[in-house]
Protein backbone atom coordinates (compact mmCIF):
# COMPACT_ATOMS: atom_id res chain seq x y z
CA UNK A 1 0.00 0.00 0.00
CA UNK A 2 2.86 2.34 0.63
CA UNK A 3 3.98 2.12 -2.77
CA UNK A 4 0.57 3.08 -4.49
CA UNK A 5 0.51 5.96 -1.94
CA UNK A 6 4.24 7.53 -2.99
CA UNK A 7 3.38 6.48 -6.61
CA UNK A 8 0.28 8.65 -6.38
CA UNK A 9 2.51 11.75 -4.54
CA UNK A 10 4.83 11.42 -7.43
CA UNK A 11 2.69 11.58 -10.00
CA UNK A 12 0.82 14.43 -8.52
CA UNK A 13 4.09 15.97 -7.74
CA UNK A 14 5.28 15.63 -11.70
CA UNK A 15 1.73 17.20 -12.61
CA UNK A 16 2.46 20.06 -11.06
CA UNK A 17 5.69 20.41 -12.01
CA UNK A 18 4.88 20.29 -15.73
CA UNK A 19 1.85 22.27 -15.24
CA UNK A 20 4.38 25.17 -13.26
CA UNK A 21 6.76 24.81 -16.42
CA UNK A 22 4.30 25.42 -18.64
CA UNK A 23 3.43 28.35 -17.22
CA UNK A 24 6.46 29.91 -17.20
CA UNK A 25 7.02 29.32 -21.13
CA UNK A 26 7.86 32.43 -22.70
CA UNK A 27 5.21 34.01 -24.43
CA UNK A 28 4.33 33.59 -28.49
CA UNK A 29 6.00 36.84 -29.81
CA UNK A 30 4.07 40.09 -29.60
CA UNK A 31 1.57 41.45 -32.37
CA UNK A 32 2.04 44.61 -33.92
CA UNK A 33 -1.83 46.11 -35.05
CA UNK A 34 -1.08 47.34 -38.97
CA UNK A 35 -5.22 47.92 -39.84
CA UNK A 36 -7.01 49.55 -36.89
CA UNK A 37 -10.80 50.50 -36.76
CA UNK A 38 -12.65 52.81 -34.85
CA UNK A 39 -16.29 51.03 -33.25
CA UNK A 40 -19.53 52.76 -34.32
CA UNK A 41 -22.87 53.09 -32.27
CA UNK A 42 -24.25 49.29 -31.92
CA UNK A 43 -21.40 47.57 -32.92
CA UNK A 44 -20.13 43.99 -31.48
CA UNK A 45 -17.03 41.79 -32.04
CA UNK A 46 -19.39 39.72 -33.93
CA UNK A 47 -20.40 42.31 -36.62
CA UNK A 48 -17.03 43.74 -37.22
CA UNK A 49 -15.50 40.70 -37.66
CA UNK A 50 -18.30 39.28 -39.83
CA UNK A 51 -18.36 43.06 -41.86
CA UNK A 52 -14.56 43.06 -42.59
CA UNK A 53 -14.15 39.29 -43.35
CA UNK A 54 -12.25 38.04 -40.93
CA UNK A 55 -12.88 34.76 -38.42
CA UNK A 56 -13.98 35.85 -35.38
CA UNK A 57 -11.04 33.55 -33.42
CA UNK A 58 -8.36 35.67 -35.42
CA UNK A 59 -10.35 39.06 -34.57
CA UNK A 60 -9.91 37.49 -30.83
CA UNK A 61 -6.45 36.95 -31.58
CA UNK A 62 -5.63 40.55 -32.89
CA UNK A 63 -7.43 41.64 -29.82
CA UNK A 64 -6.63 39.71 -26.89
CA UNK A 65 -7.50 42.70 -24.25
CA UNK A 66 -11.07 43.29 -25.45
CA UNK A 67 -14.04 43.69 -23.54
CA UNK A 68 -16.20 42.20 -26.31
CA UNK A 69 -19.31 42.72 -23.51
CA UNK A 70 -18.67 46.38 -23.00
CA UNK A 71 -17.15 47.97 -26.46
CA UNK A 72 -17.68 51.71 -26.85
CA UNK A 73 -18.01 53.85 -29.92
CA UNK A 74 -14.23 54.91 -30.87
CA UNK A 75 -12.97 52.49 -29.44
CA UNK A 76 -9.91 51.48 -31.52
CA UNK A 77 -9.52 47.30 -32.45
CA UNK A 78 -7.55 45.40 -34.72
CA UNK A 79 -8.26 44.20 -37.82
CA UNK A 80 -4.96 42.94 -39.40
CA UNK A 81 -2.01 42.11 -36.98
CA UNK A 82 1.75 40.67 -37.85
CA UNK A 83 3.98 39.33 -35.46
CA UNK A 84 7.30 41.08 -34.33
CA UNK A 85 10.30 38.77 -34.49
CA UNK A 86 13.46 39.17 -31.88
CA UNK A 87 16.66 40.37 -34.16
Amino acid sequence: MANRGTAALVIAFLLVAAVTVADAAPPASPLICKIAYGIKERETCFAVAQTTGIPLKKFLRFNPNINCNNLFIGQWVCLHAVHVHAA
